[in-house]
């Protein structure tokens, strides 16, 4: 497992005990199907959000955010219909990003961007 790889997997835990703070239970983890994977899927009373998590070190030039592009952004689209297909859901979707920085001193900040985008909207709404 390369060092990236690491990052990646530390960065989604930490999302992960976020989320479960803020009252969400999470529901898959790494979910994939032919259209791509979506890092975590958490529910709490009314919304289902399919959170994508980009992990950087401090310092980059742009925000990891912005690696979530509109191609990225379509793939999470589909993925997501495809869990809601199998597994059955009557909450409201929600497509987040959660953005991991990890600082000088090794600390993980998170800066979670709910609804981040929609379908059918415009790139993306910061």
């Amino acid at each position: 497992m390369t060092d990236k790889q690491k990052l990646g997997i530390k960065g989604e835990k930490a999302v992960a005990k976020f989320l479960k703070k803020n009252k969400y239970r999470i529901i898959s983890k790494n979910y994939s199907c032919k259209y791509g994977e979506i890092d975590l899927v958490a529910e709490n009373r009314s919304i289902i959000a399919f959170v994508e998590v980009k992990t950087r070190t401090e310092g980059q030039m742009l925000a990891p955010r912005f690696s979530v592009d509109y191609r990225k952004q379509q793939r999470i689209l589909k993925t997501a219909k495809d869990f809601l297909d199998k597994y059955s859901c009557n909450k409201q979707p929600r497509f987040d990003i959660a953005e991991v920085t990890v600082n000088s001193k090794g600390k993980l900040v998170i800066n979670y961007i709910d609804n981040a985008y929609i379908q059918g909207g415009d790139y993306a709404v910061y």
